[in-house]
């Protein structure tokens, strides 16, 4: 028995027009974990739709979803739904979750790093006057905001620390270029010293 309609497309069928493809990857955004890529998301449809018009349904699926209480992001890995930032207090209620504190350190190290990148552990010592400590630089590595990127061609062949696209991800940016300038994040740090 066959129970294929337009609004109920068999197994493994296209979805026949624009608003049934904006359905798929409403369901499929919504029941994904990770940000979804257009790669990711042409593979739904077997790649038998082109990434701009994907990319044009899902604009229009961020437009429908502009008043409502979750939103859809396109990050620097993909796209997902996020709860509006206004609903969290809600939802915390229900599952209070602390989230991690960071060090002065830790956030100084992460700040020089993502609008310095790439730098060594050198570089950001220098930025900051003291010592950077091992478990700084690990902490940073084991949340995933920050990864080796290569080695600076000098004597040691130091490591080049680069943020990553879980740190934009997390951020809910896009690009790097999407970070607030440095003086409304710390007017006290001054990058322009290094080097």
């Amino acid at each position: 028995m066959n129970t294929a309609s337009p609004d109920n497309p068999a197994a493994g069928e296209l979805p026949a027009g624009a608003a049934e493809l904006k359905r798929v990857l409403e369901a499929v955004l919504l029941s994904s974990r990770e940000p979804l890529s257009l790669n990711d998301l042409r593979k739904v449809f077997a790649d038998q739709i082109a990434a701009d018009v994907l990319r044009l349904r899902l604009d229009e699926l961020r437009a429908e979803w502009s008043g409502r209480p979750l939103e859809l992001l396109q990050l620097a890995s993909g796209w997902r739904f996020r709860t509006r930032a206004e609903y969290l207090p809600y939802i915390e209620r229900l599952n209070p979750e602390k989230p991690p504190r960071y060090s002065r350190a830790v956030l100084e190290t992460l700040a020089i790093i993502a609008y310095r990148q790439p730098v060594t552990r050198g570089d950001i010592e220098d930025i900051r006057g003291v010592t950077v400590a091992t478990q700084v630089i690990r902490v940073l590595e084991e949340r995933g905001w920050v990864d080796v990127v290569g080695h600076r061609d000098t004597p040691g062949r130091p490591a080049l620390l680069a943020t990553t696209r879980k740190f934009l991800d997390d951020l809910g940016l896009r690009s790097l270029a999407e970070l607030p300038a440095l003086e409304q994040v710390n007017p006290t740090l001054d990058l322009a010293d290094a080097h």
